[in-house]
């Protein structure tokens, strides 16, 4: 039997959330400050309409989805987490660090579940593209490159906060720490906030990791590259199916003073079929059941609201 999960915000993505909860069967409520909003998917689902304040009290609920703007996140959390209620957060978790530690440690002294809805780390693509490298096949990662691009999405934070959070979860699980040194470029081009940016980190071992995002590029670009010291992994989230994950063999190697290069044509990697939000309301519903930590928990949303402070401050 599934949790009792209530989804508070039924914005844009949180309009997702309530129908995969659904198909799944663990839906049981819905909220949202707009009460003929919360109204019309509650009627659509067969479920509970619910103020806010509500759904976070309710004793007939054992979890939260929260759809929230960032701000309202953490309160938001945190009064679940006072009733003994696991929460997932749609990311990021907080525009602020203080705020972001605050609701992890509540929820860590509480006992509950916090996880983050980083949903590409679900995408079956990714995962391939994780367990790929831990075979071996690209020898040892020693650079990330992430590419977010496409022109639009103004909604009133840059494109650091709106963009950068997908790709700096990725970067988080390839490179298994957290950074060492975060640096970043933005540019003002078209709007009054940052419209480019782009971020370095550095990690242990020699590892570096890039984002490049932008909402004023002429066309679009979803790749994240792997280079190991044997290949290449890419990951093409606009490609074809059965092109989304490209495995290149090109070898770089160093005789004395002199470097050589070796092309290799691309392989394409076969990827098991799932839908990465399903799969990631799943593992959320799995970790309710089993009392396990998720696969995107607090400690890894506090570096990532870190990371955006330090390459984008707020205030």
């Amino acid at each position: 039997m599934h949790p009792r999960i209530a989804v508070i915000g039924c914005g844009q993505w949180g309009q997702n959330h309530v129908r995969t909860l659904a198909e799944i069967g663990a839906l049981v409520a819905v909220a949202d400050r707009n009460v003929e909003r919360a109204e019309t998917f509650a009627e659509r689902h067969g479920v509970a309409a619910m103020e806010p304040d509500e759904a976070t009290a309710s004793p007939d609920i054992d979890a939260l989805v929260l759809a929230l703007p960032a701000s309202a996140h953490g309160p938001t959390a945190r009064a679940a987490f006072a009733v003994g209620k696991d929460v997932l957060i749609e990311k990021p978790i907080s525009l602020d660090v203080a705020d972001a530690e605050l609701t992890a440690a509540v929820a860590r002294k509480a006992g509950r579940i916090l996880m983050v809805g980083h949903v590409l780390r679900f995408h079956p693509v990714f995962q391939k593209l994780v367990a790929t490298v831990a075979e071996g096949r690209i020898g040892t990662v020693r650079h990330i490159v992430a590419n977010r691009m496409g022109l639009g999405r103004f909604l009133g934070m840059d494109v650091v906060w709106d963009l950068a959070p997908h790709d700096l979860s990725l970067i988080l699980k390839m490179a298994g720490s957290m950074p060492l040194a975060v640096q970043a470029m933005r540019r003002t081009v078209l709007s009054d906030a940052t419209d480019v940016a782009d971020i370095v980190m550095e990690f242990a071992g020699g590892l570096k990791a890039e984002v490049h995002a932008s909402r004023i590029s002429p066309y679009r670009d979803r790749r994240f590259s792997v280079i190991g010291t044997e290949g290449m992994l890419v990951f093409d989230d606009l490609a074809p199916e059965g092109e989304k994950l490209g495995l290149y063999g090109h070898k770089v190697w160093r005789d004395g003073e002199v470097f050589s290069f070796e092309n290799a044509p691309v392989t394409y990697l076969p990827v098991s079929p799932g839908l990465p939000l399903d799969r990631e309301l799943r593992h959320f519903i799995d970790c309710i059941v089993h009392r396990r930590q998720p696969e995107t928990g607090p400690e890894e949303a506090v570096e990532t609201v870190r990371i955006l402070n330090a390459a984008s401050p707020l205030g």
